[in-house]
């Protein structure tokens, strides 16, 4: 054994050295509000796939949504890169941290179109009771009914168990509403040693608002739904998730990826069931990425990823 190893096993016996500590994460302020907007979840009014056309009362509904502000709410930002997507208002901002880090997410509720109280829930991550972010009449705190116009922070963690991707959603007073609506969005949790995507894309398979159809990110079909956009040699990550009452199936054509050590081209999702694909970009052109229920994707859940050659 090395003469300077020896000395410091027989100090750290003694009691006269500490160990190092490890380093410690990055704390990552977060600013979300809810906000009413207009959405319009098939723009083109149609179905480009099966012929169909979609009148104004088929298509547009007021709703609240979860923006991205900077500092102190002084200003909306997107809530996703524009690399990544060519729409931005559902889901709510991608929140990115690696394990170690505390997320500190500063909510503002500005409903003033319904005047609801509103809340954000967290999956995957550590928190105590008053960041949980849940109504329980007799039990809750503010946390979990934030009033029009006020605020709460929520303190999270990221831990080991983290790693991966998680949905947040409303879940105060008019949770099933607001979900309905589009208030919900992911968080995207890395490994200490692992690296960033070149591209990141959140897939969230959900009933439109629209009765009857079918949705990602609230768009239905072709020509609506996000355009996803990637070139080659890139790594992309796909955060995929459900939300409402149904299980979906997620594809990409064209593609596979490693669910472990098997390889694999389609994953099931149940309620707020997500899940993270990783792969190294090889496979140039225009692709359809959809739920493989059949009826699901007929009914609007089928969008477009292009693959450019560098």
């Amino acid at each position: 054994m090395p003469f300077r190893r020896a000395l410091t096993i027989l100090a750290l016996a003694a009691g006269l050295l500490l160990p190092a500590a490890p380093a410690s994460g990055k704390v990552r302020h977060v600013w979300v509000a809810a906000v009413p907007t207009t959405f319009d979840i098939i723009p083109n009014g149609r179905n480009a796939v099966e012929g169909g056309r979609f009148d104004d009362s088929q298509r547009i509904f007021p709703t609240i949504v979860y923006r991205r502000y900077t500092k102190g709410w002084r200003r909306p930002v997107r809530n996703s890169p524009r690399a990544n997507v060519d729409h931005d208002a559902i889901p709510g901002p991608l929140i990115r941290a690696q394990v170690g880090d505390r997320i500190l997410v500063h909510f503002k509720n500005k409903d003033t179109l319904f005047r609801r109280g509103h809340s954000m829930h967290f999956h995957g991550v550590k928190y105590r009771p008053d960041s949980d972010g849940a109504f329980l009449p007799g039990f809750s705190g503010p946390d979990g009914d934030v009033r029009p116009g006020r605020s709460w922070t929520y303190r999270l963690r990221a831990v080991r168990r983290s790693v991966g991707v998680w949905p947040y959603h409303d879940h105060a007073t008019s949770m099933h509403e607001s979900i309905v609506g589009g208030m919900y969005g992911m968080l995207s949790i890395r490994g200490k040693k692992e690296r960033l995507p070149d591209r990141e894309f959140v897939v969230v398979f959900a009933p439109s608002m629209s009765n009857g159809l079918q949705s990602i990110n609230s768009r239905s079909f072709v020509g609506n739904t996000p355009v996803f956009k990637a070139r080659v040699g890139e790594l992309v990550q796909w955060d995929v998730m459900a939300m409402g009452s149904e299980h979906h199936t997620f594809h990409v054509h064209g593609h596979r990826w490693l669910n472990g050590r098997r390889p694999e081209d389609t994953r099931t999702l149940g309620p707020a069931e997500s899940f993270r694909v990783r792969y190294r970009e090889d496979a140039p052109g225009t692709w359809f990425y959809h739920c493989h229920v059949e009826d699901h994707m007929a009914r609007g859940m089928i969008g477009i990823y292009r693959v450019r050659r560098r």
